[in-house]
């Protein structure tokens, strides 16, 4: 699940002045030959769950790091839950350190041909994109990191601490190999997210802000089911199914969960606060200066860009009832997808629900969505200075975001252990070039180079 949507109202920091490219180091073309192809040649495999190619895409992936050094043991993919993982350890000087993980998937969100302009899993370079399903969401990544592991190694790079490679492989569905990668890998000083976090450029080319994810709602879904003895259709009473869910529903709409803050929110605001035209503008700064602006509050809740980063969220997705058109409905039922504040447990968000809707009849059920709560993850000076230093290499005096993403990623398993994670992706991209999950996915070829170079800073300073 990729990241592009980091704070909708980030968009507004697309009004700070034109800010100067530092001089980059020169990319090295061989280099960006061999990502380029990592990701065109990942591409070709078909990684969709359930299916049977992200093992395969795993040992092509072991055989690119075995050939650039890394030794055939320290690699390991395992068969996880109908999917595989794959583990590589780069290893570090200092055996008393704690480890930095570095944490992506190979699984990619079903594409059908038929609906593609170009077949999904056919990659084509074209007008300066690698288009094909996972070309962002998360082959990009997996491409870059393994292309910069790779020349580390053959450099003879020595961490001070090990650097843990972790690959999951059913990240777009049940994330049954990232719950076992969390286990695993519960000691590990900190982890690195691939999946989280990136750089906006505007329509026009120039960057406007990069957004350090350290903080995801949690995902929930659940259903509310209302259940009736039915009968027939010409003898309707006072009890229907179906209009008993849908007073349900009112009742849940009419609701709003409480306004809530954290650490990474607040400096979100604070960032967007001042460049931010209009009334929403003028209401991020009286929020800014007083959480309990009422006023202020209604207006960024009416705004679909602030309502997430505000306070839990529940809204209903699904219905469905009845059993036949002459028959009273014995059974209606509606799905509830929530997307809680970090810190409240998806328990306390059911039993709001039922509350809310005030029928004890009604049942109302969290479904096995996959997902788990989590904590926010601190802002860590180290993280903060390692990310600043390698966004300004490249764009000096970019601002740094702190974000906390609506979706969610393998990231939650670890922070739910209690290891701090962090979106760190080094792609930068227009909102208009983001096509993840949807059809004609692409990646900018020309964000290759600069995402290696991200990916190096952040290795060299945060794994000494």
């Amino acid at each position: 699940m990729f990241r592009t949507q980091l704070l909708g109202g980030l968009a507004a920091l697309a009004l700070v002045p034109s800010i100067a490219l530092a001089a980059p180091a020169k990319p090295d073309p061989a280099l960006h030959d061999q990502a380029l192809d990592l990701l065109t040649k990942g591409i070709a495999f078909r990684t969709v769950i359930p299916g049977d190619q992200v093992p395969v895409y795993a040992e092509f992936l072991k055989g690119v790091l075995v050939k650039s050094g890394f030794k055939p043991e320290d690699i390991k993919i395992e068969p996880v839950a109908g999917s595989a993982t794959l583990t590589a350890r780069y290893a570090g000087t200092d055996p008393k350190k704690k480890p930095i993980v570095i944490i992506d998937h190979m699984d990619v969100v079903e594409a059908k041909a038929a609906d593609w302009t170009r077949d999904p899993f056919k990659p084509v370079v074209e007008n300066g994109y690698v288009y094909g399903r996972g070309a962002v969401d998360d082959k990009f990544d997996v491409s870059i990191v393994v292309t910069v592991l790779s020349k580390l190694k053959r450099e003879g790079w020595k961490p001070g601490r090990d650097v843990i490679l972790t690959l999951s492989g059913d990240e777009e569905t049940l994330m049954q190999t990232a719950r076992k990668l969390a286990q695993d890998w519960k000691g590990a000083e900190m982890v690195l997210n691939g999946d989280g976090g990136g750089g906006l450029i505007s329509e026009e080319g120039k960057p406007v802000y990069y957004g350090l994810q350290a903080a995801e709602k949690t995902y929930a879904d659940f259903t509310i089911v209302v259940t009736n003895p039915g009968g027939h259709s010409s003898r309707p009473g006072k009890t229907n199914a179906i209009y008993q869910l849908a007073q349900d529903l009112s009742r849940l709409d009419a609701y709003k969960f409480p306004v809530m803050t954290n650490e990474i929110t607040a400096a979100a605001f604070k960032a967007t606060a001042p460049t931010t035209p209009g009334p929403t503008g003028d209401a991020l700064r009286r929020y800014v200066a007083d959480p309990k602006d009422q006023g202020a509050i209604d207006i960024l809740s009416a705004d679909p860009d602030y309502v997430g980063q505000l306070r839990t969220t529940c809204v209903a997705t699904m219905l469905s009832g009845g059993h036949a058109p002459n028959a009273l409905p014995q059974r209606a039922e509606a799905t509830v997808n929530c997307r809680i504040f970090p810190g409240t447990p998806s328990e306390e968000v059911r039993q709001t629900i039922v509350k809310a809707i005030a029928d004890p009849e009604a049942k109302v059920i969290r479904q096995n969505d996959g997902s788990i709560d989590a904590p926010a993850s601190p802002l860590r000076p180290d993280v903060m200075a390692a990310v600043t230093k390698a966004v300004h290499a490249r764009y000096p005096g970019l601002p740094i975001v702190p974000s906390m993403s609506a979706g969610a990623t393998d990231s939650m398993f670890f922070r739910a252990l209690g290891v701090p994670a962090y979106g760190v992706a080094g792609l930068f991209m227009k909102s208009s070039d983001d096509f993840s999950h949807g059809l004609n996915e692409r990646a900018p070829v020309d964000a290759i180079d600069g995402a290696m170079a991200h990916w190096e800073v952040l290795l060299k300073d945060l794994a000494k």
